[in-house]
């Protein structure tokens, strides 16, 4: 599989005065929506893409209960999905409290053969 990148200009946040470099910035080829996806599901399997509907909104509505539950996802080779807080610190544990958590954000770590599809990709550039 091939992937496009363009070229941009970007400067360094943390230092306005310092040069600017060029980076490679993959390009998207376009979106799927889930009836997409779960009509290409439909023709690779023997589920229809209705029944294949409904279990991607199942799936897609328990993992944030899960999370939101304290629980990390495990979802095989494809990866693991947990939540990650950005908070404040204090000067002892004691003084730690819940409101010191800023955000929380969902993380995804790819599976072994999800990696193996990223690990092919080739790059061209557009």
């Amino acid at each position: 599989m091939t992937v496009k990148y363009n070229v941009v200009e970007r400067g360094n946040p943390s230092n306005p005065a310092a040069p600017k470099k060029f980076y490679p910035s993959i390009e998207s080829s376009g979106r799927k929506t889930l009836r997409q996806m779960a009509e290409r599901i439909s023709q690779i399997s023997t589920v229809s893409t209705a029944d294949t509907m409904a279990v991607l909104e199942a799936l897609l509505t328990t993992i944030p209960d899960e999370l939101a539950a304290g629980n990390i996802v495990e979802l095989g080779d494809f990866g693991n999905f947990w939540l990650r807080s950005d908070s404040e610190g204090a000067d002892t544990a004691e003084a730690v409290r819940s409101s010191q958590i800023n955000s929380v954000l969902p993380r995804f770590n790819p599976g072994k053969e999800f990696k193996k599809v990223l690990d092919a990709i080739e790059f061209e550039k557009t």
